[in-house]
């Protein structure tokens, strides 16, 4: 791809990076508060709800202060609740409230309330992903893929397959083909063009949301990467 950074620079500028970022959220330095707030968030994520609505929700979680194991616990089935129903997502409210309940008690009992020791134990990338999922019952590929995908800088063993969604997009753009392994192809595209004071977490986020909002739901008209795309409508 001839101008693939512009391609790449552009595509940021337009969509916006890391979802950890735009909580506020720090990963960068591996600290395990802030990585279990992008474990809730990306429990938040996972369910089929808006994104607004799941960013929404876990603004009044960190509003009330409920953003750790303990306060979790602490805050009962009841109280967690009325943050998600405050939050919008009334939806799952019973149902994730659970979920959080039995993850966190797991998560406490079995690695003391610390993600990294997760990722300590992990014997590798799928093992990893395996002891993620067996947090209670509310871990799914869709949460993990979420949540390991923006680890990729600070977990060794965070190497998740891009979603479908950012595969999607990176077709479109010309930036992978058909039979190349999508994670690799990705990596070496960012090596070779990547833009000035962001990273592959950044690049690969700003892919997903094309795919989630304008490939996948074929608005080629309103896609903000114009005539670089090459699903865009031809009138």
């Amino acid at each position: 791809m001839e101008n693939g950074k512009d391609t790449i620079k552009k595509l940021i500028s337009a969509l916006g990076g890391k979802f950890s970022k735009e909580l506020g959220i720090d990963l960068s330095k591996g600290d395990s508060h802030e990585i279990f707030k992008w474990f809730l968030a990306s429990k938040l994520f996972g369910a089929r709800i808006g994104t607004n609505i799941a960013i929404k929700t876990y603004k009044e979680f960190e509003r009330c202060g409920v953003v750790s194991p303990e306060r979790i616990l602490e805050t009962g089935w009841d109280g967690l609740v009325r943050i998600l129903d405050d939050g919008g997502y009334a939806r799952y409210d019973f149902s994730t409230a659970t979920k959080l309940l039995e993850i966190t008690k797991d998560l406490t009992r079995n690695y003391a309330g610390n993600l990294n020791r997760i990722h300590q134990m992990a014997k590798n990338e799928p093992d990893l992903e395996n002891l993620l999922k067996g947090l209670g019952k509310g871990i799914g590929d869709v949460t993990v893929n979420i949540f390991l995908r923006e680890l990729r800088n600070v977990w060794t063993k965070a190497r998740p397959t891009p979603s479908e969604l950012v595969i999607l997009a990176a077709g479109n753009l010309g930036l992978t083909k058909l039979g190349e392994d999508p994670l690799n192809a990705l990596e070496k595209v960012w090596a070779l063009q990547k833009t000035k004071n962001r990273d592959f977490c950044d690049f690969e986020a700003a892919l997903l949301k094309l795919g989630k909002d304008y490939c996948k739901k074929q608005k080629h008209d309103a896609c903000p990467l114009g005539d670089e795309c090459r699903c865009k409508k031809v009138k």
